[in-house]
């Protein structure tokens, strides 16, 4: 992705510096409390959900062909219209559209707690959906514009960074505890309680200037084309983990999918004001980093998934211990966002940080190829756990703080939302992909084995040839890992000494850089 003209003029310098703040918020501190929970809130609620679903299928008496669209009918409508939600952020204004995601999040997950069928709780999620599409994108943005000192920046994207890659494994333990001590109603009703808090810190502490909104009209062509796109992007996904690769409806939706997203590319280097304007994405950094970090979330939402059955069904534990289980890695994100990113963000070039950190990760991963049936926790799961946390931890901050680099503020939303967009579409596909890898891998050992001695024990068996099929898939989770390790170490060069000497020769200082990332 070579960096464009408009990338490197200095006119667009120029704009960026006029629309900084002239001054630091003084709030700025609490306003991170109250969209940190905000963040929290939609990340968690894409794997809270998951430990309630067995018992929601049985109390609603839910299909097993039905059951999947629990998970499916919210990432379907967030992953869709994310850049849509980025993009309404921009233009009514990003507190605005913050307090609106979370009120419409709290209402749609109070909806789904009070299901008494399987159409209210479906509908009840991809109404979540919606909301986090609008909530996601704003939070993201509101940090980017509100947060514009190189140091405290560094230090916000760290903790914002930890949360967004830590969510999903609280999530686990969080609908563990709700699930096995209170109802799996709870683990919907419980945003209500996050979203409440978040809109009264929002409507005290979080503010936002006027002249950083996008007045332009909203380009609808290129919301109908993303959307659909996006949508039959992760709805092929799902359908080629249920039905096959091969199948018809799996090849007409990546074929519909290439030929919208191809279209909406078209008409937005058309449009006089874009949906998503190319320069968003052009950018070699910006562009590294929602590819690369998209690529890494492939194969960590894979690896939940099977560490979450390891755990449960192989080994025993309870839907308690198995998120208490998933706590080392919750613990080595955090350390690797705010005690290494943020401490080195402004020391070293992002690469340096985020190549080396997927790197970490995929070792992490490398170790989880060795999976037994009797495999210990505490010589193999958690060395693996706390190598993936540190190295995803370590990555997720700059790559969060690299999402808006040097985008003007009118478009900060709609940057936003690409980040959030990758690591979405990236779940669903790693889900759907490697869940599909584990299956085969499984079937295929258990027709080279079904003769054997050990066949006489099927519990054993099935065990055997189910850890067999992860390890397949997370053999192909690394080597995807490495590949994003790859393409950030490529495409993302902020912080060279290149960039730090353009920047002085336009007479800014460091504190003055979109993305504080200073060569050392």
């Amino acid at each position: 992705m070579p960096e464009t003209p408009a990338d490197k003029a200095p006119t667009l310098d120029k704009a960026d510096r006029t629309a900084a703040s002239p001054a630091l918020d003084p709030q700025r501190w609490k306003a991170l409390a109250f969209i940190a929970i905000a963040q929290l809130m939609v990340v968690l609620d894409a794997t809270v959900v998951n430990i309630a679903l067995p018992h929601a299928q049985a109390d609603l008496h839910i299909s097993d062909s039905n059951r999947q669209w629990v998970i499916t009918a919210y990432s379907l409508a967030f992953g869709g219209l994310l850049l849509f939600g980025g993009r309404v952020a921009d233009l009514w204004g990003r507190k605005r559209a913050f307090i609106i995601g979370l009120v419409g999040f709290a209402l749609a997950s109070a909806l789904g707690g009070a299901a008494v069928n399987t159409g209210m709780l479906l509908g009840a999620r991809a109404l979540q959906g919606v909301f986090g599409a609008l909530l996601a994108p704003a939070a993201l943005s509101l940090l980017a514009v509100t947060f514009t000192e190189a140091k405290e920046r560094a230090t916000a994207f760290g903790i914002f960074g930890a949360i967004a890659g830590a969510g999903g494994a609280v999530g686990l333990l969080l609908g563990g505890v709700l699930t096995q001590y209170v109802n799996w109603r709870w683990s919907l009703y419980v945003n209500i309680v996050f979203a409440i808090v978040a809109v009264l810190g929002a409507v005290a502490f979080i503010h936002e200037r006027e002249d950083q909104r996008n007045r332009n009209k909203l380009d609808i062509p290129g919301v109908l084309l993303a959307t659909s796109g996006l949508v039959a992007l992760v709805y092929g996904f799902t359908k080629a983990e249920e039905d096959g690769w091969g199948s018809g409806v799996t090849i007409g939706l990546f074929v519909a999918s290439a030929v919208l997203l191809a279209a909406f590319v078209f008409v937005e280097s058309k449009v006089k004001a874009p949906l998503l304007p190319l320069r968003v994405v052009a950018n070699r950094n910006r562009g590294g980093v929602y590819l690369g970090l998209g690529l890494a979330v492939i194969g960590m939402f894979g690896l939940f998934l099977f560490l979450t059955y390891y755990l449960q069904w192989v080994k025993g534990y309870s839907p308690v211990m198995t998120g208490v289980a998933f706590l080392p890695m919750v613990v080595g994100m955090i350390t690797g966002s705010t005690q290494i990113g943020a401490r080195l963000m402004n020391r070293l070039p992002a690469r340096l940080l985020m190549g080396p950190g997927l790197f970490v990760a995929a070792i992490g991963m490398l170790l989880l190829t060795q999976m037994k049936v009797d495999s210990s926790y505490w010589t193999l799961i958690l060395p693996a756990e706390l190598l993936l946390g540190l190295g995803m931890g370590t990555s997720f901050m700059p790559a969060m703080s690299l999402a808006t680099y040097k985008v003007q503020p009118q478009d900060a939303g709609v940057a936003s939302a690409m980040i959030n967009t990758s690591q979405q579409v990236g779940g669903s596909i790693g889900t759907a992909l490697l869940n599909t890898i584990a299956a085969s891998a499984t079937t295929t050992w258990i027709a080279a084995h079904v003769a054997s001695p050990a066949a006489a024990d099927k519990v054993l068996f099935a065990k055997e040839a189910a850890v067999h099929g992860y390890s397949v898939a997370i053999w192909w989770a690394v080597g995807i890992m490495v590949a994003a390790s790859l393409i950030v170490a490529v495409f993302v060069n902020a912080g060279s000494h290149d960039a730090a000497a353009a920047a002085a020769a336009e007479g800014e200082g460091a504190e003055d850089v979109a993305i504080p990332v200073i060569a050392h």
